[in-house]
């Protein structure tokens, strides 16, 4: 699989906090302020890419908005490192959902994955609905997969496994899941995929919205996108200029 390349200015270096939002773009999505360094963006109406020095987060959350009043929850990630960063491994420990609360959610294991039934509904959900993630920085690299979860009545025998490594030169793909605490669903308000690097921490923001939200989204996407690419290709320039 050959990852797509990232149409976005990427400033080497720089670091900042996630980017505010722009008008248009913050009757749907507020402003999330992420708690660490980093720069966010977004790829379509369900999809986000965030990012520091150290690692690269793109994830699509269609499904888990889709199942709004649920325990479980299914997102499509991708991670890779910048150039330079040594190779790592990432475990089921690295990805954490951070709730609207400030707390945090571990990744499911294997064996609850399981117990659940194998989650075939939310699966099958999730192949209806699913929106490419696979943007990365470097668009040569390979494609690796991301298999933290297996169905043991998958008669392909795939396996499950606890970690990967990552590289600058692979681009990795996954779906991952992840059991709200007993007494809780998922509800209207601002998430994010956590992502422990070696060095750092990189948190993908998304919005599981109301249904007002939604519509408001699906009718003005073109020009919240539009709104938005303009303001980061803006500050792009204003921090590429700070460099000279």
């Amino acid at each position: 699989m050959r990852p797509r390349t990232f149409f976005f200015a990427v400033i080497t270096g720089c670091v900042v906090a996630a980017i505010p939002a722009v008008s248009v773009f913050a009757q749907v999505e507020g402003a999330p302020v992420s708690a660490v360094p980093q720069i966010y963006t977004i790829k379509g109406q369900f999809t986000r890419i965030a990012y520091n020095n150290e690692g690269w987060v793109t994830l699509g959350y269609r499904t888990a908005n889709d199942s709004q009043g649920t325990e479980w929850m299914l997102l499509e990630a991708g991670v890779t490192v910048f150039k330079g960063v040594p190779n790592q491994k990432l475990t089921r420990a690295s990805f954490r959902v951070k709730m609207p609360d400030g707390s945090f959610v571990p990744m499911a294991s294997q064996r609850e994955y399981q117990e659940a039934g194998y989650l075939r509904g939310l699966n099958r959900k999730g192949d209806n609905v699913r929106d490419a993630i696979n943007y990365f920085p470097n668009p040569g690299g390979q494609g690796c997969p991301m298999l933290f979860f297996s169905d043991p009545a998958d008669k392909t025998g795939a396996l499950a496994f606890d970690e990967f490594e990552v590289s600058w030169q692979r681009g990795c793909l996954g779906r991952i899941f992840f059991k709200l605490p007993e007494g809780t669903a998922i509800e209207p308000g601002q998430y994010w995929l956590s992502v422990t690097f070696a060095n750092s921490t990189v948190e993908a923001p998304f919005r599981i919205m109301t249904k007002d939200e939604e519509k408001f989204l699906r009718k003005n996407w073109k020009d919240i996108k539009k709104e938005y690419e303009a303001f980061l290709k803006s500050e792009a320039e204003k921090a590429q200029a700070q460099q000279q």
